[in-house]
């Protein structure tokens, strides 16, 4: 495989009573906020790799109600980009029990406010572009994306 490839990737933004639903993870020594997000796996739907990052990394189970973007992003430190298609989804029950991805410090909620207050954490820009086109009302309805068998 190329080492230069695109790595594709899924978030999910979740709100809840006027916060939304993050991560904060190690990412080289350093502790940053993110979305729940991950690399989409073979054998999977883009949704289906968005619920299961979230439920692994957060603990909550979620329901895809629609897209809001699609991202690319090329952090100059790597030799790769990433494109990310970022889910509105709707929280639907929290397994308290379940242990945490081990990359994750803790699951947050932070209001728009809180999460622009924190801008030097962000893991990328995605993270508070996601949340801004949420909030300005993007979507796309999840019939845009379909998913081919084999």
């Amino acid at each position: 495989m190329d080492e230069t490839a695109p790595h594709v990737t899924v978030a999910t933004l979740v709100e809840r009573n006027g916060q939304w639903l993050f991560v904060e993870e190690r990412v080289g020594g350093r502790r940053v906020v993110n979305q729940p997000a991950g690399h989409w796996e073979a054998g999977e739907t883009l949704m289906e790799a968005a619920v299961r990052e979230t439920l692994e990394e957060t603990r909550w189970r979620v329901q895809p109600t629609a897209l809001v973007g699609i991202y690319s992003y090329h952090p100059p430190d790597l030799p790769y980009a990433f494109l990310r298609f970022a889910f509105l989804a709707t929280a639907i029950d929290h397994d308290a029990n379940r242990p945490l991805d081990p990359a994750i410090e803790e699951a947050i909620w932070l209001s728009p406010d809180a999460l622009a207050a924190r801008a030097a954490d962000h893991r990328s820009p995605m993270v508070q572009r996601g949340v801004d086109d949420a909030l300005a009302g993007r979507r796309l309805a999840l019939e845009w994306l379909d998913h081919l068998p084999a």
